[in-house]
């Protein structure tokens, strides 16, 4: 079983940047990908960005591509979400997942996983 806690969430002024942890525990961690998906209010849940644990490999939604970044730390078993020049619009509750299969890193359905989430709030 995979368990997955978030933090660094909280409120920031419009411009400024935020780094979301994700730690993760379970004996198959070390093969899973791993994505942050946000949910605003009233709005569905969306992709945000995905790291592959093994390759390296991430992918960004357009919407924050050039301002976030993904990374990890697979010593810690740690996935980090640095948000910077963060805009009104990038409120939300941000989810960390972890996925085990193959398949589309935005396809909220893949993945087997979920943290409880952690609140960003952005002001203008």
């Amino acid at each position: 079983q995979v368990q997955l806690v978030e933090s660094g969430g909280g409120l920031v002024q419009a411009g400024g940047s935020l780094r979301l942890s994700c730690a993760a525990s379970g004996r198959t961690v070390s093969s899973a990908t791993m994505g942050w998906f946000r949910q605003a209010p009233g709005k569905d849940r969306e992709f945000v960005a995905a790291i592959t644990w093994s390759g390296g490999t991430t992918v960004y939604a357009d919407s924050v591509k050039g301002r976030f970044t993904l990374s990890r730390d697979n010593a810690k078993n740690t996935a980090y979400l640095q948000m910077n020049s963060l805009k009104p619009e990038d409120t939300a509750v941000y989810y960390c997942a972890a996925k085990l299969g193959i398949g589309s890193y935005a396809y909220i359905p893949g993945y087997d996983h979920w943290g409880q989430g952690t609140q960003v709030t952005v002001s203008s």
